[in-house]
This record gives C-alpha cells, sequence and structure tokens, in this order.
C-alpha cells in the first residue's frame, strides 16, 4: 500500500484510499500478462501503464514536483503484491521508484528537467561503472554501454554511473541522467529468471550532459543531506537497496505458496499414502515458515530505513537481513518446487516461474550472503576489540569463549 508521504515527524502516516486500489489493479494485470511478459522479455503497455497509475515512479519524488516522498515498508508491501503474480512486473516497480529516490541528489535545475512535466517519469538505471566521460566546459560527453538496464524500453530517462577521476585524479564515480531520446537500447537480456523485466543495455555515443543533470555517486551511497531532500532520500544506498531487491522476490514466494497449496490440497483430495500425505504437510509448514520468517525480516529492515538511519551499523545489519530474507525465500520455494515435482512444475505455470524469478534475484550482488556476512562481522569483531566494549561482556561469555 503506497503512502501520501513521509513526514519528518513520529505521527502516524495517513494512506491515500485511493492508491491501494491501484496497487490491485495493477497486480491483477501482472498476473494475467506474467506469462506473456516472461515470453516477449517485456511487460505488457497495459501493465506498464498502471503500475504507473499506482504511484510506483513518484514514490520517492520530492513533493517539490508533486511527489510523495513515501517510506520504504509501504513501497514493500506494494511491490510484494504485484509480485505475487508478476516477479518481473514488481521489480521494474520497486526500481522505479528507487530511481526516482537516486534523482532526488540532482541538482534543482536537473530535477526540473526529469519531473517538470509531472512526477511519473519512469526512471531507470544502471549504477555499474561502465562507458566513459569525457569533460566539457558545462557538462560532459558520454559514450559506452551500461548492461542490465531493467525496464529501459519504457523509461523516460535513464540514469548510468560512469568513472571520473577528481581534481586531485584520484578515481571517482558520477551519476548521470539521459532523456530518451539521447540513447539506444540494445536487446541483450535471456536470463532464465525475471526474463519480463526487459533488462537490456543501453547505449550512449557521444551524448552531452550538462553539469545540472549529474551528481556524485557518494553523495547517494552515503545518503548526504542536502536541499530539498526528505528523510526517505539521506538513507544510504546500501541500507535500502538490498532490501527494495528482496521485495519482489517476497510476492513470488506467497505466489508459489498459494499455488502449491491448491496442487496440494487437489492431490491429497484423490487419497494418498500416510507418508505422502506427512510429507505434504512438513513442505507446506516448513516453506510458510521460511516465507513469514523472510517477511518479518524485511519489514523490519524496513521500519529501520524509515526512521532515518544512517549509522554504518544499521547499514550493515540492514544489508545482512535482506541477504538472510532472500536465502530463506529461495530455500522455501525451492522446497515446494522438488515437492511438487513434475506433475506440478513440468511446465510453465506460477511455481516453475516463481522459482526461476527467486533464485535469479537471489543471485544479484547485493543480496550475496557471503558478502554481507563478512563486513557486518568484521564490524562486530572491530567493535569488540574497544576496551570499554570487552568490558561490557558478561565474565561467563568470556570464558566461553576463552575456553573454545
Amino acid at each position: 500500500m503506497l503512502q501520501c508521504h513521509n513526514r519528518t515527524d513520529d505521527q502516524a502516516e495517513e494512506i491515500s484510499p485511493v492508491l491501494p486500489v491501484a496497487v490491485l489493479a495493477a497486480a491483477r494485470s501482472a498476473a494475467t500478462h506474467a506469462m506473456v511478459a516472461d515470453e516477449a522479455r517485456r511487460l505488457g503497455d497495459e501493465t506498464v501503464a498502471l503500475l504507473t497509475h499506482a504511484g510506483f515512479a513518484r514514490h520517492f519524488v520530492p513533493r517539490a514536483w508533486g511527489g510523495t516522498e513515501g517510506t520504504f515498508g509501504s513501497l514493500v508491501a506494494a511491490a510484494a503484491s504485484v509480485g505475487e503474480g508478476c516477479a518481473s512486473a514488481a521489480w521494474c516497480a520497486v526500481l522505479w521508484a528507487a530511481h526516482s529516490r537516486f534523482a532526488a541528489y540532482l541538482p534543482h535545475e536537473g530535477q526540473r528537467d526529469l519531473w517538470s512535466a509531472g512526477p511519473d517519469a519512469r526512471i531507470c538505471a544502471s549504477v555499474r561503472p561502465s562507458g566513459e566521460a569525457r569533460r566539457l566546459p558545462s557538462g560532459r560527453l558520454l559514450s559506452g554501454e551500461w548492461e542490465c538496464v531493467s525496464g529501459v524500453d519504457f523509461a523516460d530517462w535513464l540514469l548510468v554511473c560512469v568513472p571520473e577521476p577528481d581534481a586531485d585524479g584520484a578515481a571517482g564515480l558520477r551519476m548521470c541522467a539521459v532523456p530518451k531520446s539521447d540513447f539506444l537500447v540494445r536487446e541483450s537480456w535471456n536470463s532464465s529468471g525475471m526474463r519480463g523485466t526487459g533488462s537490456h543495455t543501453a547505449v550512449l555515443e557521444s551524448v552531452f550532459v550538462p553539469d545540472h543533470r549529474s551528481f556524485p555517486m557518494t553523495d547517494l551511497l552515503a545518503g548526504t543531506p542536502g536541499p530539498g531532500r526528505s528523510r526517505c532520500h539521506t538513507v544510504p544506498a546500501h541500507l535500502a537497496g538490498g532490501l527494495l531487491f528482496c521485495a519482489p522476490a517476497l510476492g513470488a514466494a506467497r505466489g508459489a505458496l498459494a499455488a502449491w497449496s491448491v496442487w496440494a490440497a487437489r492431490t491429497q483430495a484423490r487419497g494418498l499414502p500416510q507418508h505422502d500425505g506427512s510429507r505434504l504437510h512438513h513442505a507446506l509448514a516448513r516453506s510458510a515458515d521460511d516465507i513469514e520468517t523472510a517477511e518479518l525480516l524485511l519489514l523490519d529492515a524496513a521500519r529501520c530505513a524509515d526512521t532515518g538511519t544512517r549509522a554504518e551499523s544499521d547499514v550493515l545489519r540492514n544489508r545482512r537481513r535482506s541477504a538472510a530474507a532472500v536465502d530463506l525465500l529461495v530455500d522455501g520455494v525451492e522446497r515446494l518446487f522438488r515437492t511438487a515435482g513434475v506433475s506440478a512444475c513440468g511446465g510453465p505455470g506460477l511455481i516453475e516461474r516463481s522459482w526461476r524469478d527467486i533464485h535469479t534475484v537471489a543471485a544479484h550482488q547485493m543480496l550475496r550472503r557471503e558478502a554481507a556476512a563478512m563486513v557486518y562481522a568484521a564490524s562486530v569483531f572491530s567493535s569488540l576489540t574497544d576496551h570499554d566494549s570487552l568490558a561490557a561482556v558478561r565474565p561467563t561469555a568470556l570464558q566461553e569463549v576463552s575456553a573454545s
């Protein structure tokens, strides 16, 4: 459910009575056309229009441009509801919201270029550095290719990350905004999962980007405060990034569980040996546990992001939670897939598609559990080397550590 805006005080946030209906309409369209989108490697025009009408693109747009300045919690809930029928549609929707948050780091004049006609501009992005940027007196000349740009076919604007040395010659990165008239799309997306995202390659050939349409990547990563930036804009990128990536997977897992439950009930109604019935009961309960636990982790991570925190400990904890959540979703759907077998998953369908989609989401580098564990553990161990921290640990705990 998308909310009106992100207040700066602690009062309960108002919920628009219109948006839930619009989100449900978008979710129905996404589910209806999911198989076609999977085969065509792109969303249907109707689904794109309804997702836009539901408010995903404007979710983090500054209120000065008519945007919502919404919460992470409401975005996760809305994206998950769309993901129950089509994870690809939910992925594009949640990224349109996330990228409007990125664009809030543009100077005022750059924001005006994007949103002067309205807050519903769909923005796609590639944060992986690529291409080259030649510095000019009033801007940069960009050339190159940026891969895996989700929803690029429907983008009004493109944000790309380019390497650029700073004044001292040190390596740096910059995000640049390019209108749809200035980039080409080369079809390259042929993944086993999340096929409907149409994550093709964006190509730029000597495109001029004025200074007011760019900003340093360091500001986005750190969640640097600035003029016109609300609480939702000043959240460090890694605190919220994994959380938002997980929302479509959460929805897909819910959808798979619902479809599997229907199949299992029908299978059981036909009569099964006792051991087979127990196997179905066990799979249902275990997978429901995994999916619900993942949801609790993500909701808690969203609440943390909505406080506007910029603390490193919160960033690392949210990154750990997101990686753990997607692992739980993989485990839950993997169990359903294997238990159902060929009888339910032998051909295209919601369970089989959700299984492919969730595995693809889990492969994203931001959700790698090993990397999240390493940086989280390093931070914890570093804090415990402080004398005061060690003194606060109970003696019995220290004895147990020493004995091991």
